[in-house]
């Protein structure tokens, strides 16, 4: 019984509200199981009726939903290679601290520490006995099953990051890749809802992707499919950040829109972010996608190199995945009027018509998208055992 409470939970958090009827459908229980369940779950205040559902023709059914107020809390963490942001968030995603962010560098020895502190600044006024669990999200070769980072050494507090936190925090914690998250909060909650064949583009740092397929996580065979950014489809000699040549990242991400940018302003171009250029001695992403947004021609011409490859790289996910939809979220789904055109004059002209035309490209208009994710991955991966003390007859 335990395990079927926590499958409604699980249910009503990320598809609300619900009748026993349609908790019956989705979860596949009877609807007298599920009768039980939630009579059960009422009564300890876990959930709590919210309307009537539409009528059908007959007495409408009750409607259930979360009662965020008696639910314990998440600690969602989302960490790319820049920055950092830590909030504790309900059971109906609503922030129950600021979203702290910080600029922390990865590659910086203090990174891992710096993390640990901004976690426990953010917690510092909430009672650990209200949070259930830790979701972390993260780039790279990561192992959701054992919360290891693969892409750091085993000496580095990256590479067993779950047994870190856990030990660091006595809180259960589950890791996920960034991009995997990402797709998966939008799925859930996003522009993506509504499919069950997408692509998720982390249009990020680099180039993420998270592939949704029959509306499950595809994973691949080793778990680490949607490696995006390493398709060899730039003509490029720059080395990669894997370490090769021709990876789609470093003519498609961000960081490769922002060298660009750094040197059209060295060489003197006309740019509204010379100003912040001299000043700083670099420019942020942010920056740039602001300035892009606003109309600079510099940082228009530095997006629209990268929506041209971006789009090109598109189109070979359509020829293999025939997805019913893309969506390009992350930090550089904020540009999307810039980036739109080339996107779609890319897969024009690389994609067979055929599958293209039946491929719809959408851009991501979720807030902190990754946060969401890392809150998401906790309550997906959630077990009775975290409930024990809620749900336990």
């Amino acid at each position: 019984m335990e395990s079927l409470k926590l499958s409604i939970l699980k249910r009503l958090y990320f598809s609300n509200p619900q009748s026993i009827a349609e908790l019956s459908s989705s979860i596949g229980k009877s609807v007298p199981n599920i009768t039980n369940a939630v009579n059960r779950l009422v009564q300890l205040n876990l959930i709590e009726q919210d309307g009537l559902a539409p009528s059908t023709g007959g007495r409408r059914a009750a409607q259930f939903v979360p009662n965020a107020t008696q639910l314990p809390f998440i600690l969602s963490v989302a960490i790319d290679q820049f920055y950092t942001s830590v909030a504790v968030v309900d059971f109906k995603n609503q922030f129950k601290t600021s979203i702290n962010t910080e600029t922390i560098d990865l590659k910086q020895e203090d990174s891992y520490q710096r993390i640990i502190d901004l976690i426990k600044k953010t917690i510092i006024n909430i009672d650990v006995y209200h949070i259930y669990g830790i979701g972390v999200t993260i780039p790279g070769f990561v192992d959701s099953k054992t919360g290891r980072n693969n892409s750091y050494s085993p000496n580095s507090p990256f590479f067993d990051l779950k047994t870190n936190f856990q030990k660091e925090f006595n809180l259960p914690t589950f890791v996920e890749n960034d991009s995997s998250a990402i797709a998966t909060a939008e799925h859930k909650f996003g522009k993506a809802k509504a499919a069950s064949d997408v692509m998720v583009v982390n249009l990020n740092w680099g180039v993420g992707l998270g592939m949704i397929l029959d509306n499950e996580l595809y994973r691949g065979h080793s778990g680490f499919a949607g490696e995006f950014s390493h398709i060899p489809l730039s003509d490029s000699k720059k080395l990669c950040s894997c370490g090769k040549k021709g990876c789609l990242e470093v003519e498609a991400s961000l960081l490769a829109a922002v060298d660009s940018a750094i040197n059209a302003l060295e060489s003197g171009e006309v740019s509204s972010l010379q100003k912040e250029y001299h000043k700083q001695g670099y420019i942020t992403g942010d920056q740039l996608l602001n300035a892009a947004n606003q109309g600079d021609q510099l940082a228009m011409e530095a997006i629209n190199r990268i929506g041209y490859m971006l789009g090109k790289g598109i189109s070979t996910l359509i020829h293999i995945i025939n997805p019913q939809m893309v969506v390009i979220s992350g930090r550089g789904s904020k540009a999307k009027e810039v980036l739109l055109p080339k996107i779609q004059s890319a897969i024009l002209e690389f994609s067979i018509h055929r599958l293209s035309k039946n491929t719809l490209i959408e851009f991501s208009d979720s807030e902190n998208i990754q946060l969401l994710g890392s809150t998401c991955i906790c309550i997906l991966n959630a077990d009775k055992n975290i409930y024990k003390q809620l749900v336990s007859e």
